[in-house]
């Protein structure tokens, strides 16, 4: 066989490889696990299930009016429900976080965003910021204990 007779040479690099990068039976129970809970959402919507991740009732011990006002995508100037001034923050942070979403849910139901939002305490301890106006409602307990003191620290100047 001389150097330059090829027959029946095949490259070695390329091969025919059956193997999937995702096997068939996983990206099948992939559409079976949103299938299941697709189902499962459905069924909980249809029969008017009780839903589970509300918080248990607690009696109001304190409650606070406040107008939240963003200034820009930090800044939020804060005011007790008579217009007077509560808090003027050029960094917001997680007050500015609660005032974007109240914005943006007002905004959806075409309504004043500088109108008040009603901060309270619950006897079990936790503090809520509840928008009378539409169903945007945060736990501010949730969200640690830092971001609860930025509206604890806000509500003892109240």
């Amino acid at each position: 066989m001389s150097s330059t007779d090829h027959s029946g040479f095949k490259p070695g690099f390329k091969h025919n490889d059956n193997n999937d990068m995702i096997p068939i039976g996983l990206v099948r129970a992939m559409f079976a696990l949103v299938a299941v809970s697709l189902a499962l959402v459905t069924f909980a919507a249809v029969t008017g299930r009780e839903k589970a991740a509300i918080p248990p009732p607690a009696p109001i011990v304190e409650q606070w009016s406040i107008r939240m006002i963003g200034n820009d995508a930090q800044a939020v100037t804060v005011r007790r429900a008579d217009g007077s001034l509560l808090a003027d923050m050029d960094h917001g942070g997680f007050v500015t976080v609660i005032q974007n979403g109240l914005m943006t849910m007002r905004r959806r139901h075409d309504i004043d965003p500088t109108l008040p939002i009603d901060i309270i305490r619950f006897e079990n301890g936790r503090l809520a910021a509840i928008d009378p106006l539409t169903d945007y409602r945060v736990e501010l307990t949730v969200f640690g204990p830092e971001n609860q003191a930025a509206f604890e620290a806000m509500l003892q100047k109240y």
